[in-house]
């Protein structure tokens, strides 16, 4: 029997399972970020332009006053202690270049020893990828200038301000046959460049003036031809890589014929239970990787874990 979505616990969901308070009311309050800078209890994450140096496995937070100079970002409170951000020049940042890692490369020490983390660093990094991009006004071309701990820029040249954008991406599991049978089917498709056998749930961007539940019946026609009616909502995870949310649905499809794009995916399989089971057993079947919400998708249609990821 298949369990239900309420008695699993998914890695997706535990990575955000401890948010921090992010105290947006202080964000201008100079003299309170002073105070709270100058407490040596509070803890300060450094990046590296978008990137992070974990030390002996584990990312490094260090005291206000062992962190270099830099853009400081006020991340928020959690469990009385203040959690701040440095952004530094990466020509500027201590160490070798070799020794920090984008996000992607940080994920496996979210998940094998700080999950509790995982909030905070999404924030610090998705801030700084914002940083990166936003280097000059949209409006106008003049300079940008940080306000508010970080989280806005104003050009200094028409006053326009900027604030940290967020992509909404759909990710979906698209099913066939009677639900909860063994004849039931789940549809997986992958890309040229990635290793042979692996493969993942569909997903893509959400249009200007288009609905969520549109964007995924889009989205799988585009990469599949395949066409879908019913899409439930499953459930979300922030991706700063650079600055998405990934938003997942279950779709249920109404054609079974697939006809793939040939420029995003590469091949597109049905799989049964029965199927995913046994290639994911052989290691011919390479599934996401256990803190993406896809792989959440995945084991919840499945029924519960499987072995390997990416």
């Amino acid at each position: 029997m298949r369990a239900s979505l309420a008695s699993v616990s998914f890695p997706h969901v535990q990575l955000a399972a401890n948010p921090h308070d992010r105290t947006g009311v202080h964000r201008s309050d100079d003299a309170w970020l002073d105070e709270r800078w100058a407490d040596p209890s509070s803890r300060v994450l450094v990046v590296s332009g978008t990137r992070i140096r974990p030390v002996d496995g584990r990312l490094q937070w260090l005291s206000p006053v062992e962190a270099p100079d830099g853009l400081r970002v006020l991340l928020g409170e959690q469990d009385g202690t203040t959690y701040f951000a440095v952004v530094v020049d990466p020509d500027e940042a201590p160490g070798e270049k070799a020794e920090w890692f984008g996000l992607r490369g940080i994920l496996p020490h979210l998940a094998d020893r700080g999950l509790d983390e995982a909030p905070l660093v999404f924030h610090a990094i998705g801030l700084a990828e914002w940083l990166f991009a936003t280097r000059f006004c949209p409006r106008c071309g003049g300079t940008l200038e940080p306000r508010a701990a970080g989280h806005e820029l104003v050009c200094t040249g028409c006053g326009k301000g900027q604030f940290p954008r967020t992509d909404p991406a759909v990710i979906m599991l698209v099913t066939t046959g009677e639900p909860g049978s063994e004849d039931e089917r789940c549809l997986l498709g992958r890309q040229s460049s990635w290793p042979e056998g692996r493969y993942s749930t569909l997903a893509g961007f959400c249009e200007p003036g288009e609905t969520l539940e549109d964007a995924v019946r889009r989205e799988v026609d585009e990469e599949v031809g395949i066409r879908v009616g019913e899409v439930a909502y499953f459930g979300n995870q922030p991706w700063p890589l650079p600055a998405s949310l990934m938003l997942g649905f279950v779709a249920r499809a109404e054609s079974t014929e697939i006809r793939v794009d040939e420029h995003e995916i590469e091949d597109a399989c049905w799989f049964t239970r029965a199927q995913m089971k046994a290639g994911a057993e052989a290691g011919t079947l390479v599934l996401p990787g256990g803190v993406s919400i896809s792989r959440s998708l995945v084991e919840h249609w499945y029924g519960g874990p499987l072995p390997g990821h990416w």
